[in-house]
């Protein structure tokens, strides 16, 4: 198994730096994820790892390989597109076995790597099929087995499941997980989907305007986001306003009867942001004890969870509730007691949300 590592990468489109100083580590085996918003600067990052783009600084190693300068035909990486690039016109077997047939490997060895390739992906009973005839997972996976065939040290996913309904995404993710598991292949993936790169990956990397935000895995992410973007993408949807007062060290909520220790804030000062997870709102029937009472201002149906929307005078809240609160008779303009697990709040300044 081989790593990938990124040093000091540098890439500029005009005015605009799309990838800025960027330093990534990828261990062997693993699998990482690159997770930012449309134009974060993750797909260029991929594409240089490839070598479909070039960094105008730093340098991309491939174990203790300098593989900055080579052409991606002699980089030892195997790359799945969003798109697929299949060849409409050939079998599923022609597609996968088109890298090798470029690389003059003999047909009899041509012939025994595609089928092992096709029998990791499930497929090896569809070889002789037209690609076109195939269901939209089924072209994905041709397209995993093509990448997989050459035997690269590094496989790149750009963002594969976005041409996919929402079943499809998740059986699919699951099993390019399962895939990279027993190959024990170094993977790097795209995506702008929080879920997809929290469920699969061993670490992830948050990408926002061409720099890394943190690198951590998905329950360090989650959990314990570093700064104020990171909490906001990955789903912490709950800000209220607040005031650092500096001699009494404490933060006092702007629109909530609430004065909260000064330990949350650090060594900040003035106006702050105090974001929660809707996890972290919990809502109780209306009677019983509680901290506040609101009303659900709307709510959302999501099968094994309702996500709420409850206003508490000028402030809403976006509370989830699970378990047997998900299956209770929810409508609007119903009143509701509100507890809130502070303990968890994350405090950042103000001018950078």
């Amino acid at each position: 198994m081989t790593g990938l590592r990124f040093q000091g990468i540098t890439r500029q489109f005009g005015a605009r730096r799309a990838v800025d100083g960027v330093d990534l580590t990828i261990q062997p085996g693993e699998f990482f994820s690159l997770l930012g918003p449309s134009g974060s600067g993750k797909s260029t990052l991929l594409r240089i790892a490839a070598g479909l783009e070039h960094p105008d600084a730093g340098t991309v190693m491939l174990g203790e390989r300098d593989i900055t300068a080579l052409p991606p035909q002699e980089r030892g990486i195997g790359m799945v597109f969003q798109n697929y690039a299949l060849f409409p016109h050939m079998t599923v077997a022609e597609n996968v076995s088109f890298g090798l047939r470029l690389r003059r490997i003999p047909v009899q060895e041509v012939a025994a790597r595609t089928d092992e390739a096709l029998t990791r992906v499930a497929l090896v009973d569809r070889k002789h099929a037209n690609v076109a005839s195939l269901s939209g997972g089924e072209q994905q996976r041709v397209a995993v087995a093509r990448a997989l065939v050459i035997e690269p040290d590094v496989l790149l996913f750009d963002e594969p499941l976005s041409n996919l309904d929402v079943t499809l995404r998740q059986r699919t993710r699951t099993e390019i997980r399962a895939l990279q598991k027993r190959t024990g292949i170094t993977t790097l993936y795209v995506t702008h989907d929080q879920a997809e790169a929290l469920s699969i990956s061993d670490r992830v990397a948050v990408i926002h305007d061409g720099m890394v935000e943190q690198v951590g895995t998905p329950s360090e992410l989650y959990y314990a986001p570093a700064t104020a973007f990171v909490a906001s993408f990955l789903g912490w949807d709950n800000r209220l306003e607040g005031i650092v007062d500096a001699g009494e060290r404490t933060v006092k909520l702007k629109d909530l009867p609430v004065v909260l220790p000064g330990a949350f804030a650090g060594t900040l000062s003035g106006a702050v942001h105090v974001l929660l997870l809707p996890e972290m709102v919990h809502v109780v029937p209306e009677g019983t004890e509680a901290w506040l009472t609101g009303s659900v201002e709307s709510f959302e149906f999501r099968g094994a969870s309702v996500v709420l929307a409850i206003r508490l005078g000028a402030v809403v809240l976006q509370a989830t509730v699970t378990g047997d609160a998900a299956r209770l008779p929810w409508s609007e303009g119903q009143q509701v007691g509100i507890d809130i697990g502070w303990k968890s709040a994350k405090v950042f300044p103000k001018d950078i949300l």
